[in-house]
């Protein structure tokens, strides 16, 4: 995903100045250490219900002040800086947008996203 292309696009559609006042952007990218035990990480297997995700993302739209969510997550064996995870979240104030950012990446990592890394 290109972020300022997709924003761009975003701001497009005449309902977006009318409804947006915040941009928030995630952009999840491949670790070189593990979480479990700071180990070095020389790859990781990441596998994306696509499905789930894309519920998850309804979801989050439908909340309060909520404008647009857009969600690209990948799927397959990526190395440390490799982007893993976009999301966009545009809404109306800040105490709408940034806890419907911060549940849309729990929830796509908790119920969506599966890995397996490759320590060095």
């Amino acid at each position: 995903m290109d972020i300022s292309k997709t924003i761009a696009k975003l701001k497009e559609n005449q309902a977006f100045a009318e409804n947006v006042g915040m941009v928030l952007v995630h952009n999840g990218v491949v670790r070189g250490w593990s979480r479990a035990d700071h180990s070095g990480v020389a790859e990781i297997d990441i596998s994306v219900d696509q499905d789930r995700a894309e519920e998850i993302r309804q979801e989050i739209e439908q909340m309060p002040g909520i404008y647009k969510v857009v969600m690209e997550a990948r799927s397959g064996r990526m190395k440390p800086g490799d982007d893993v995870l976009f999301l966009i979240v545009a809404g109306d104030i800040r105490e709408n947008v940034k806890p419907a950012l911060a549940l849309l990446l729990d929830r796509v990592k908790a119920e969506a996203v599966s890995k397996k890394e490759y320590c060095s």
